[in-house]
């Protein structure tokens, strides 16, 4: 298996290469220390690398002490999200409304299903060539504003890149992804209820996206169905 030499330096300062270790807690745990990373990807000889801006942890069949009823794997494993059960780093890419390529890292030990949705960035890298596989986006803001319009800007499709790996950037399915952390933990991280989810997995007795406060690429918040607030509470910031 081809693997694709790591860059010399990171896309941005303050950044290092992930690893399999810095996964390895609960996707609750895992997605505030995403915000300020980059994924980057190569497709088709075309690096687009994307600055974290917006995450949603996701937790799969007895992962945690709270069931996670918005899950793909509430119900446990089946084909389409097998690689939720598989190792940390590599990424779980789904197919949404049947026709968005939507992008996860794999978190939590292996064979315990859990991922982050990446739902918003900042194209720091490659815009040239994210503008052309988004041509609808009206200007830099909008390429990666949303789960589906950042797999569409990085590169990466459903079937064909589901479980690629972001740790060791082998490559898969004519792709390569690489992912950088953030040395230290961002402090103007704010929380809330998740977008579009339905039911109670929606509301803010699940706070688990987290995005970074004032951020211009961080995507619309609405509720999903049947979803409406629990108690009046604002976004908190992290300490």
């Amino acid at each position: 298996m081809h693997t694709t030499p790591p860059r010399a330096d990171p896309p941005l300062p303050g950044l290092v290469r992930a690893t399999r270790a810095a996964l390895e807690e609960l996707p609750v745990e895992v997605a505030p220390r995403l915000l300020g990373g980059v994924l980057e990807v190569t497709a088709v000889g075309v690096t687009v690398a994307l600055r974290v801006t917006e995450v949603e942890a996701y937790h799969g069949a007895g992962t945690g002490e709270l069931p996670d009823p918005g899950s793909h794997a509430r119900m446990g494993r089946t084909a389409r999200n097998a690689t939720m059960w598989g190792e940390p780093g590599h990424l779980y890419v789904y197919l949404s409304h049947g026709i968005h390529s939507c992008v996860n890292v794999v978190c939590g030990p292996d064979g315990t299903a859990g991922g982050v949705l990446l739902r918003a960035g900042e194209v720091v890298e490659g815009q040239d060539a994210a503008f052309s596989r988004r041509p609808a986006a009206r200007s830099p803001r909008d390429l990666a504003r949303g789960p589906g319009r950042l797999g569409d800007a990085v590169g990466l499709r459903h079937p064909v890149h589901d479980g690629i790996d972001a740790v060791t950037g082998a490559e898969h399915g004519g792709a390569a992804a690489r992912l950088w952390l953030p040395t230290s933990v961002r402090d103007d991280i704010a929380s809330g209820p998740r977008v579009g989810v339905a039911g109670v997995a929606g509301t803010d007795a699940f706070p688990w996206r987290f995005w970074v406060a004032g951020d211009p690429t961080v995507s619309a918040f609405r509720w999903g169905r049947g979803a409406a607030p629990v108690k009046a509470t604002r976004p908190a910031v992290l300490d």
